[in-house]
C-alpha cells in the first residue's frame, strides 16, 4: 500500500517503486499523489521503461499528470 513521510505536510513516499520522480509531485494533494502512486507502482517494464525515458528527455517540462498514460489509466479508474 501506500507509505507516507510526515513532514509538515502529509506525502506519498515514492522510494518503493525505485523510479525517477519529479519533485513537483510533492506539492500535489495527497489524493494525486496516491493516484501517480498507484499508476507508478502498476506499470509493467515495458512501459515503466517509456516513463523513463519521458522523465530523461523531457527533464522539467514532464508532467505525469498530463502524460496520455495516466490520463488514460485515470480513466479507466473512473468509468469502473
Amino acid at each position: 500500500m501506500y507509505k507516507y513521510k510526515s513532514n509538515m505536510t502529509e506525502q506519498v513516499d515514492f522510494s518503493s517503486i525505485n523510479m525517477k520522480i519529479s519533485e513537483l509531485i510533492k506539492n500535489y494533494p495527497i489524493e494525486t499523489q496516491r493516484e501517480i502512486y498507484e499508476y507508478l507502482n502498476g506499470l509493467d517494464e515495458i512501459h515503466r521503461k517509456g516513463y523513463d525515458i519521458a522523465y530523461n528527455h523531457l527533464g522539467t517540462s514532464f508532467n505525469i499528470i498530463r502524460s496520455n498514460g495516466f490520463k488514460k489509466w485515470k480513466a479507466e479508474k473512473i468509468s469502473k
